[in-house]
């Protein structure tokens, strides 16, 4: 079997898997599972194949027209480089382990049916866009992931939380998309093709003449699908969606999208300095702004949505310092040790046997309830925080290092400016990350809140993927900045120096910060009396209050939902603490700026059309109606009435005949 009809069949089997599920569900909900499981993981099998024959050499291409369209040819192409393969065996593994996952952790839903064939197609719609070469048909699996993920964020349905999210996730990403579509036909106009090779040979060629306004078109797009600021808002509400669907976004798909078509199309970005400083500036924003949100957030699902959004941050970061190499290598480690945090969270809450009691404030004891979560989730905090030997020490090191030789000179692919703004960003953000992510660990697993009801172990299933993950969570980096160098562009991903040690100092810091604002407001909590809050009245008043409610629980009642007094985020951030936890009041400015004025349009439509349209239209009804009934009233039905009226018509006639004829 050649490897072209090995990587149809990637995408093909998941498709048909999930078809076969939407059609069986009902009627065979004994083959619901095996259906989930099976394609996708002998989907990922082609995957590895299709991995171990291009082998980081030359470009796998293949092409068959669709159909003729009298300009600019639509091509069901295939494009399977280096980074393509590595991104495809990535989406197998994520997908295969949230079904699997799944199985334990949605085993008494009763819509798990329709839920595990929209992963499936899901699944199928990223590897159309990661092995695709032409954009059109990239276009089709990137619109196919905005409606599954519509679906999924909204399986809850019956919560209103969950509806909203669903549709704000639609809404702001299709208004990315809206400028990304006119991108791609302005983009295939200029190069003559929607094939990926063409175009970056038109570009190579100099043939595409608008490469900025392009350029900057195609990135609204990429900030939406990939939740990059300005459009990242719908990423931390769509935490209202199950939990392997967040694993599933967050590691392998939608999100992972948008990096990985600029990756693909990184020359064309390149041929436009302001489009990499626009790049630079929008992921040194989403970095620091991310890593703030997430150190304010009390519910661990948003904490890690933030997290994402800000490792995000650092793929583009890297792509805008024209290292592809650098954005695909996190890329590729971010997605093992993300979907670790998720699901380990699942677990979590899992143990807890709500959604809703993924607050941070509430957790208390899960260290020993949750052992597999524990010990799995510490080895991904570890790899987000980029501590060595963890797999994230070498992504995160390598985006570093492409700033630094950005900025320094050592490279011309990008502005020296763009270089400075990532390195800078970059080592605020490692901070930050180490910060959120040692509170997150202590809240999570040391937390004084109320204990909630043990609802006895996980399944198997979902214990043992935990385990699966954490293997690349910790050796990933290792193996492949020394083992798979020529698949990244022959990027020495070897660490440096001076960013190994910058950017392992800053994390230490960030995390040894952390755990002594604990320890110093754990303390504070065990010894605040009840007159506290009058006591301290320039203090943060719901801090005090905090300290004396978990100091005098017993006295309080069992108050699960008081805010945890030992949050270090309350005491870092300060007076930017409640800021950061509204994700700095984006959503109140997207409300005043667009919102509320397109409210108040309609509101003013909704007038013109009820007072002034509408009158003409009851006016020009009510003339009719008088007419109507002044003949009605002339309809008595008295036969005099009749010939008195025909009479006096009759000489009313003669006088003025009479008085015609005298006239004349």
């Amino acid at each position: 079997m050649t490897t072209t009809t090995l990587a149809v069949l990637v995408p093909l089997l998941p498709f048909l898997g999930a078809a076969a599920g939407l059609l069986l569900g009902r009627s065979a909900p004994g083959f619901v599972r095996p259906l989930a499981v099976l394609p996708t993981l002998a989907a990922l099998v082609l995957a590895v194949l299709v991995m171990a024959r291009q082998g980081g050499g030359r470009a796998v291409d293949a092409v068959t027209e669709l159909t003729p369209t009298g300009s600019v040819p639509v091509e069901l192409a295939l494009h399977i480089d280096g980074f393509a393969a590595l991104v495809a065996v990535l989406v197998g593994t994520v997908a295969t382990c949230v079904q699997i996952y799944s199985t334990g952790y949605l085993r008494d839903d009763p819509r798990y049916a329709s839920y595990a064939a929209l992963v499936s197609l899901f699944t199928s719609a990223m590897f159309l866009v990661v092995y695709s070469g032409d954009l059109m048909v990239l276009l089709v699996g990137w619109e196919v992931m905005g409606i599954c993920s519509y679906f999924l964020v909204g399986h809850y349905w019956e919560t209103p939380e969950a509806r909203a999210a669903s549709l704000k996730a639609f809404l702001v990403t299709k208004l990315g998309d809206v400028p990304f579509l006119i991108g791609l036909l302005a983009l295939a106009t200029e190069a003559g093709s929607f094939r990926i090779t063409e175009i970056l040979g038109a570009v190579a060629g100099g043939s595409v003449g608008h490469p900025t306004v392009i350029a900057l078109l195609l990135l609204a797009g990429v900030a939406g699908k990939s939740a990059q600021f300005p459009l990242h808002t719908w990423l931390p509400d769509a935490m209202a969606g199950p939990t392997p669907v967040s694993a599933l976004i967050h590691a392998a798909t939608m999100v992972a999208a948008g990096v990985y078509f600029v990756a693909r199309l990184l020359p064309l970005f390149e041929a436009s300095r302001a489009a990499m400083v626009v790049l630079a500036v929008m992921a040194a924003v989403t970095m620091v702004g991310s890593a703030l949100a997430a150190l304010a957030q009390d519910d661990i699902k948003r904490v890690l949505a933030y997290s994402t959004i800000g490792q995000l941050g650092y793929m583009t970061g890297a792509l805008a310092t024209g290292d592809r190499g650098a954005a695909v290598f996190h890329l590729l480690s971010h997605g093992a040790f993300k979907a670790l945090l998720f699901l380990a969270a699942g677990v979590i809450i899992h143990a807890a046997g709500t959604n809703s009691l993924a607050a941070m404030s509430r957790m208390r004891g899960l260290r020993d309830r949750v052992p597999d979560a524990f010990w799995t989730m510490t080895v991904a905090l570890l790899a987000l925080a980029a501590i060595p030997p963890f797999s994230g020490f070498f992504s995160k090191e390598s985006v570093l290092g492409a700033a630094e030789h950005v900025a320094t000179g050592h490279t011309g692919h990008a502005p020296a400016a763009a270089g400075w703004t990532v390195l800078v960003a970059a080592l605020m953000t490692a901070l930050l990350t180490a910060a959120y992510a040692t509170r997150l660990w202590l809240l999570a697993f040391r937390g004084t809140g109320a204990e909630a009801p043990d609802h006895g172990r996980q399944p198997v299933a979902m214990n043992a993927v935990l385990w699966v993950l954490a293997v690349p969570s910790l050796a990933l980096g290792g193996l492949t900045f020394r083992l798979l160098p020529d698949w990244f562009d022959d990027n020495d991903l070897t660490p440096a120096l001076t960013t190994s040690v910058l950017g392992t100092g800053v994390a230490l810091v960030g995390g040894i910060v952390t755990y002594a604002a604990w320890r110093h407001t754990t303390a504070l909590a065990d010894r605040t009396p009840l007159g506290a809050v009058a006591a301290h009245p320039e203090g943060d008043a719901a801090l005090v209050e905090a300290e004396v409610i978990a100091s005098h629980r017993p006295a309080y009642g069992n108050l699960a939902s008081a805010p945890d007094p030992s949050d270090p985020g309350r005491l870092l951030l300060g007076p930017v603490h409640r800021h950061a936890a509204a994700g700095f009041h984006l959503d109140a400015v997207y409300s005043a700026l667009f919102v509320r004025p397109v409210l108040a349009g309609a509101s003013l439509v909704r007038f013109l059309d009820r007072e002034v349209v509408d009158t003409y239209v009851r006016a020009a009804g009510a003339l009719p109606r008088l007419l109507g009934a002044a003949v009605r009233r002339a309809q008595t039905g008295n036969v005099q009435t009749y010939v008195s009226a025909l009479l006096a018509g009759t000489v009313v006639l003669a006088v003025a005949a009479v008085l015609v004829a005298t006239g004349a």
